[in-house]
Order: C-alpha cells, then structure tokens, then sequence
C-alpha cells in the first residue's frame, strides 16, 4: 500500500481508505465493522473515515466499538469526523451550521462517541453561507489548538470558499485547513480538476476523496437496471438512476478496457482516481469485507494503468 502526504503536511494517509457512509449504522454493524477494518489494516488501509452525520452518531460508535475490539494502539491509525447537520434535532445553533457554538459542542460530542482525546482530521462538512467564514476559521483553528484534533479541512466547498478561509487564517496566524474532501470520479471530475487546480500549489491543498464509483455506477452494475438492494433504490439516491442511464455506453468501454488488464471494472475505474497526483487518498466504502477486499484490489489495476490506458480511459469521459 502506498502512502501520501495528505496536501502540504507531514501526515501520511494510505492511497486507499475506508469510509462509514451510508453503511454503518445502516446496512453494517458492530461485528461486521470490525471484520471491514481488520481487511482493511491488512492491507496497509490507515486512513479511517467518518462523520457526526453518518446514521446520527452510530457509525461513530460503530468504528470506535470495532477498533475498540480489534484492540488498535492510537498510533496506528488516522480518524476523522465532519461536521454540519447536527444531531440534536431541529434546535437552533445545532443544525445546518457551522457558528461557534456549534462546532465547540459538536466535537466534544464525536470525542465521547469515540471514546478518544482527539481525531486526526476534522472537516466543515459543508460550506454555511449564514455564518462568517472568518467565525469559523477561529472556531476550527482553536479546536485544532487545543487538540482536539490534529488537521482540519473542509468537504464539498468552493475553490473561493476554501481560498478565503485560508487567507484568514494566514492573515491572523490561525490554523490553516489542510485539506478538502470532494466526490471525485470518472462522471464527476470538473471540481477537482479544474476548480481546485490552482489551489493545490497555491495553499498546499490535499484531497481525501470520495464516491470514487459514483454510488456504484463505474461498477457496471446499473447496466441492466437497478438492482434490489443497489444504493440507488435507497431514500436520497434516487438521481444515480438517471446518471447511470446517461453513462451506460461509457462505463460498458470502460469494462472492455478492465476486461483487456484483466481486472474488474470498479478496479480500473478505482486505479484512475487514484492516478491524481492531487488526490491523497480514494475513500473506500464497503458494504461486506468480501466488497472491500475487492475494492482493495484497485492496487493491482494502478500498477497495470499505464499513462497511454489513462489517457483512454479519460477520453471515454470527458468533461
């Protein structure tokens, strides 16, 4: 498993990481959580994603119960948590925000649920356009302060957004973000290739991305239809039906091209987000160890994607 600086900083994140969306606390528990993270820490993983928003705090609980179990020292793993919804219901200064208030009680929340002194990365998990960038850069710049986390970044913002926070910070000697963390994949590309792209000499930015199958869509299994039990028939994905009708010619060349190396198509499509010299890490999720370790398998597609098969693949998707 190769490594990377994540941005600018001396942390090192695997090529490869694992997320808990949509997955824990959901389809996956406490006893299978465990036999996810074990797969994974075989194979190099490090990097252990997380959010105060996934299934309201369970997965939290979930991860931390599993490395609790598997009995990881601290040091040998990197953890994150993001945070912008809130979990408290619809109470004023707990929800969609990103103010002061907020974010001081919301990490003391993750730190209980996580039974940790602090995370390694924690995002702003949103832009908030109703609370002062200048608000929250002091807020996260004093949580990474008192340490109560290591880095922290921002996911889904603006190349704008992400540049004004940092220029704050340097303007008032604060804690700069270090990271962004975007959905990033063959069908959505512009924000990270073109957007971001002054930002990564600039500031120094790191990428952990996610969704790098586009909800299951650069897998192939969408050909055909939708089907039972797919991410696209759960609550809030009903859109990755009409993006997977629209792509079915591209990701049937993408399959003939993994068909070729003689690797799964989510590999090949897995190994060219991984090819971003930007992009830090590629969050995995997984719904069963038996998935991960095939996710996993992407290392052997990187290997195998050559600059020339890059450039195909890139041109089957162009912008």
């Amino acid at each position: 498993m190769p490594y990377n600086r994540l941005g600018s900083s001396g942390l090192q994140v695997s090529q490869f990481s694992f997320g808990s969306w949509v997955t824990f606390g959901n389809s996956v528990d406490t006893g299978i959580a465990k036999e996810q993270l074990q797969a994974a820490a075989e194979a190099g993983v490090n990097f252990f994603d997380n959010a105060e928003g996934y299934a309201r705090g369970k997965s939290e609980e979930i991860m931390s119960e599993a490395i609790r179990e598997l009995g990881w020292k601290r040091h040998e793993y990197v953890i994150s948590t993001k945070f912008f919804w809130g979990i408290n219901g619809d109470v004023p200064n707990m929800k969609n925000t990103l103010n002061r208030k907020y974010l001081m009680q919301a990490i003391d929340g993750s730190l209980e649920r996580f039974g940790l002194d602090f995370v390694d990365l924690v995002f702003c998990h949103r832009p908030d356009p109703n609370t002062p960038i200048e608000e929250t850069v002091y807020a996260m710049s004093d949580i990474v302060e008192s340490g109560k986390a290591l880095y922290w970044g921002t996911s889904e913002w603006s190349a704008g957004e992400i540049r004004a926070a940092w220029e704050i910070a340097d303007k008032r000697n604060l804690r700069k973000p270090v990271m962004e963390q975007p959905q990033y994949n063959l069908l959505n590309r512009t924000r990270v290739e073109n957007e971001y792209a002054r930002l990564y000499e600039d500031i120094g930015l790191g990428l952990t991305t996610f969704s790098p199958l586009a909800g299951g869509i650069l897998t192939g299994k969408y050909a055909d239809g939708v089907p039972e039990g797919s991410r696209a028939t759960l609550r809030g994905h009903d859109g990755l039906v009409k993006v997977a009708e629209d792509s079915v010619n591209q990701v049937k060349r993408l399959a003939a091209i993994a068909e070729d190396l003689d690797v799964s198509t989510a590999q090949l499509a897995l190994a060219w987000t991984a090819s971003n010299p930007h992009v830090s890490t590629v969050i995995l999720g997984a719904s069963s160890p038996g998935q991960l370790n095939e996710n996993l398998g992407a290392l052997n597609a990187l290997e195998r994607l050559t600059p020339e098969l890059k450039a195909t693949v890139d041109e089957i998707f162009e912008n």
